[in-house]
């Protein structure tokens, strides 16, 4: 089922989706649950990679950058999700280093008027036969140079 989204509101810096909240999404009070928020991110950040040609599909990386893992995930609870449809996420690159990265999101209603939650999601590019870290290549880089938040004037 699709949603027709219409007045996205503008983001100065990263990037915000769409995702779709489902009934198997809602605990049983019919919010969105706790341990989905995670889900929903990972949707939108697989999503905006994979339009930028870094995906795992059908059993094949088209970038080894798409080898990475969660070094820590955080969130802070605003407002609930009630129901299904569709959620906005904003999500950008405050670091990105030569091995790891740390994004921070928002959860919030289509409109921009509700916060839901907001956090931050660090990750760590691993070489996957050594299963230690290892530097992003060139083309990491470049989409991730689309996501990073400018640094304030004054610093």
């Amino acid at each position: 089922m699709s949603h027709a989204i219409v007045d996205q509101p503008a983001v100065e810096f990263g990037h915000v989706a769409h995702v779709a909240v489902h009934f198997d999404d809602l605990d049983a009070f019919g919010l969105l649950h706790n341990a989905r928020y995670a889900v929903l991110l990972e949707r939108a950040l697989t999503g905006y990679w994979a339009d930028h040609g870094v995906a795992f599909q059908a059993g094949q990386q088209s970038a080894p950058d798409v080898f990475h893992a969660v070094r820590e995930f955080t969130i802070t609870y605003r407002a609930p999700v009630t129901g299904t449809g569709p959620v906005a996420v904003h999500f950008w690159l405050d670091q990105f280093g030569t091995s790891s990265a740390r994004y921070a999101y928002r959860f919030h209603s289509v409109d921009g008027r509700i916060v839901h939650a907001e956090g931050q999601r660090s990750i760590v590019r691993v070489d996957p036969a050594t299963l230690r870290p290892a530097p992003w290549t060139d083309t990491a880089r470049a989409v991730a140079a689309t996501l990073l938040r400018p640094a304030p004037a004054d610093a």
